[in-house]
């Protein structure tokens, strides 16, 4: 993942009294690694501004307006589509959060509490944020998926409906049913 300046907070060093505002606004050149990273064409804007707020002694939570401009290929045509990105971000970090040792376990209901980390990367923060709130699907206006039929050269393709086990079954009743007239 791409590294943006000053996007790294040592959490024993802020203020314990009040909240530590931050922002960041990548550059051009940043901006591009950021989409590179996400696998997606471009990213036009991109802001992230919020603060730490302490909790108790060691505790703290982040919140924070992710804002975006992001251009992604459309799933159907792969013409550029653009899309808005704003985001309201929390998160809590917590430094008596139980060690997970099994290979297996149960989503929390809370996702936004994390293991307290010595020093917070601000920039992985918006990068892990701005790829959760990438619209899956893009679509250009008025692009329609249809139905697509694919086979080998000289064999007939196979629709969706001629797929289904008891497909033929309703011609077959039909035909016994005309010929029976």
């Amino acid at each position: 993942m791409p590294q943006l300046p000053k996007s790294h907070l040592r959490l024993a060093d802020l203020a314990t009294r009040k909240p530590t505002v931050f922002e960041l606004v990548p550059t051009a050149d940043e901006r591009k690694a950021v989409a590179a990273a996400l696998d997606i064409v471009g990213i036009k804007k991109l802001r992230f501004s919020g603060k730490l707020t302490p909790q108790g002694r060691q505790d703290w939570t982040l919140s924070a307006e992710l804002g975006a401009t992001v251009v992604q290929d459309c799933v159907v045509t792969l013409d550029p589509v653009t899309a808005r990105i704003d985001e309201a971000i929390l998160r809590s970090y917590v430094a008596d959060t139980p060690e997970i040792e099994a290979s297996e376990v149960e989503m929390p209901e809370d996702d936004t509490v994390e293991a307290l980390p010595e020093t917070l990367d601000l920039a992985q923060v918006m990068i892990e944020a701005l790829s959760l709130a990438l619209p899956p699907y893009p679509r250009v206006e008025g692009a329609d998926l249809s139905q697509a039929v694919f086979a080998e050269p000289g064999v007939t393709p196979m629709s969706d409906d001629e797929a289904k086990p008891f497909a033929g079954l309703g011609a077959l009743r039909e035909s016994l049913e005309n010929k029976d007239k």
